[in-house]
């Protein structure tokens, strides 16, 4: 079993285990990983977002959202055409982008399969609570980073993995569409395999990467 990030060979000695899955961390980019035979089929995949209610009018969704907004306004100029990789059904914060200046396209896999929106270029990408889910993050983000224009920033929101004490407690590990988590050490990897000018982090779940 390769890593789905960096492709290196993944240890067979297990990083956790409880009594749903199994996971193993990458000796290289410090992803773990969920035992593949236990992510969910696209059909089960969907099922499990169709219950989400992150509806556009709901103040809590709003206000997680709302996060991401002043990062991007301190890096990126109005007027920069944006993607919103990953929207969900409910596309609050390409709203939120377009309120704030950033004309916004979306694109999501179960939700608005626009194959367009993957052939133009964009200032900036925002992929929010998107990439734990990613069956193959490495060629995905690859994908995404192709689309950037020179100086284009890719603005992902996912919890981090801040070691084996905390991962045994961590509520995230256990939603079964969550099936890949990221360290801090695995975006430096990341910035480092797509030669990133940037690598920046903001708060404890989000992390800016800029193409030079």
């Amino acid at each position: 079993m390769n890593c789905p990030l960096c492709s290196n060979p993944l240890p067979q000695k297990l990083y956790y285990e409880d009594r749903f899955r199994k996971f193993y961390q990458c000796s290289v980019c410090q992803l773990v990983v969920a035992d593949p035979g236990s992510w969910p089929d696209s059909g089960r995949e969907k099922a499990e977002y169709d219950k989400h209610e992150n509806q556009l009018d709901d103040p809590g969704y709003r206000r997680f959202l709302e996060r991401i907004i002043p990062p991007v306004k301190d890096r990126i100029p109005a007027g920069v055409a944006a993607l919103d990789f990953g929207c969900g059904p409910g596309p609050l914060l390409a709203k939120l982008l377009n309120d704030a200046g950033y004309p916004c396209e979306l694109y999501d896999l179960f939700y608005y399969d626009n194959p367009v929106a993957l052939t133009q270029n964009y200032g900036l990408i925002t992929s929010t609570e998107v990439v734990e889910h990613l069956h193959q993050p490495g060629d995905v983000l690859g994908q995404l980073w192709g689309l950037l224009v020179p100086g284009g920033w890719l603005a992902i929101m996912t919890q981090r993995v801040l070691g084996l004490d905390a991962f045994a407690r961590w509520q995230y590990k256990n939603d079964p569409t969550h099936v890949v988590f990221f360290a801090e050490a695995s975006f430096h990897w990341l910035a480092s395999h797509l030669g990133a000018k940037a690598c920046q982090f903001e708060g404890r779940d989000m992390v800016f990467l800029q193409k030079p």
